[in-house]
């Protein structure tokens, strides 16, 4: 736990990053594959919606002996086609429920009948439910009207607490876990129940919570971000992502935990029902909101900002900042290896530490005056002498060779009326 805190800091501080928004394709990519998987299922094998949708006759019953053969062919030889018989499995044994479609009270007693002559079910342990197709249509259409109703008052929220891009990256994510879990249920074939609508609007809110916790960190984080040259806004939201990184796993393992303990241990003791629809759309919705919190949202919104003008301005600011600091970088690594060591006359002895560099003919000193202490312009860009010979400078160490350049003390005339005598000489007798 104390490694996972300090990689939780080393990211909050910029130490470590990981480059979310610049593999941003990478993620379109992946999610463009699982969204293409889903929408093939929905139009192939289409929802199972349950008899609240699509109305019809519901019977439960215990048969503790009975296969789905049996109770399959029960139904059938009540004349009934199209029955979905599913097992259930609970603390009194091994039960049965059997979904038809609208039937008649006289194909409702014939189902009955059949099923007591051919599993031996008590006809009174028999329960029967009937939901009319009216009623289906409006459950279908308030679970239509209230998901319509929830993503515009949820886009509207983010424009007007943050920006109408947001709310555009916001809705994106939404969709795309709306389009993963319905695909899922399509795939594995699971009914669609009223418990599952819930639970549909219970992960989208999830989703979107966690959205906008990284929505803020990246409007603090690209707050004043147009006033310099430091960061570009993807940069910026990447940065956000990082800092929120830690907190979004945790937070999504402890709500995971207890909905795949209802998933797979209830559902595994229950069997098929209502907890069961509820826990997979939300074990489902949890993590693909996770994933598009942070794989979608953040890079779509860092999308749409980068094609503003004044972020294309940014980004070609920050690009020129930093290629000047890699030429002066680069310049200042060739600058020790150019001055170390300089062939010919005017050499400078890296090895020894001390410039070798002679006066030229026009540099020596009048005759007028001797050398009692040099003058500060002869010493050494080193401020160091030859070693063993007092009072001569490093940079006469090397007599008879001439240092090409311009001179360092130029000869005064001799007809000037006020001659500048150097500190450190006096006057020869």
């Amino acid at each position: 736990m104390s490694r996972l805190g300090n990689v939780g800091g080393r990211l909050y501080r910029g130490e470590v990053s990981v480059n979310f928004v610049g593999r941003k394709r990478t993620w379109y990519s992946i999610s463009g594959a699982i969204l293409l998987i889903s929408i093939v299922a929905l139009l192939v094998r289409g929802l199972d919606f349950s008899v609240d949708f699509k109305g019809g006759a519901l019977f439960q019953f215990s048969a503790p002996s009975a296969s789905v053969t049996q109770v399959q062919g029960a139904v059938t030889d009540a004349g009934v086609s199209g029955a979905i018989v599913q097992e259930l499995s609970g603390s009194l044994g091994k039960s049965w429920q059997v979904q038809t479609p609208t039937l008649t009270s006289t194909q409702t007693n014939t189902v009955e009948n059949s099923l007591v002559s051919h599993l031996g079910v008590n006809a009174s342990k028999i329960s029967v439910q009937f939901v009319g197709s009216s009623w289906g249509s409006q459950i279908t259409t308030k679970a239509v009207e209230a998901l319509i109703a929830f993503l515009i008052v949820i886009v509207l929220y983010l424009t007007i607490a943050f920006d109408w891009k947001m709310a555009i990256a916001a809705f994106v994510a939404l969709i795309h876990d709306l389009v993963i879990a319905t695909g899922v249920y399509a795939l594995t074939g699971f009914q669609v129940s009223p418990a599952t609508v819930i639970g549909l609007l219970t992960i989208l809110g999830y989703s979107l919570y966690d959205t906008v916790v990284v929505f803020d960190k990246v409007r603090e984080n690209t707050a004043g971000l147009l006033g310099g040259a430091r960061s570009t806004y993807s940069q910026a939201a990447n940065l956000a992502l990082n800092q929120t990184l830690v907190r979004s796993i945790n937070t999504s393992l402890i709500a995971l935990l207890p909905v795949a303990a209802i998933l797979f241990v209830g559902g595994g003791l229950l069997g098929a029902g209502e907890l069961k629809d509820l826990a997979l759309v939300l074990f489902v919705g949890m993590l693909s909101g996770t994933y598009s919190s942070i794989f979608i949202a953040t890079p779509v919104l860092a999308d749409l900002k980068e094609r503003e003008p004044q972020y294309k301005a940014l980004a070609k600011r920050v690009t020129l900042r930093a290629s000047g600091g890699r030429t002066a970088k680069r310049a200042a690594a060739k600058a020790p290896s150019g001055a170390g060591s300089r062939s010919g006359a005017g050499s400078r002895s890296g090895a020894a530490g001390v410039a070798s560099a002679p006066l030229a003919d026009d540099d020596e000193p009048d005759d007028d005056y001797v050398d009692d202490a040099p003058a500060a312009d002869e010493l050494t860009a080193t401020g160091s002498r030859v070693p063993g010979i007092t009072g001569v400078p490093a940079s006469r160490s090397a007599p008879g060779t001439a240092r090409p350049g311009p001179r360092q003390q130029p000869r005064r005339s001799g007809g000037s009326s006020a001659r500048h005598r150097p500190a450190g000489k006096k006057k020869r007798r």
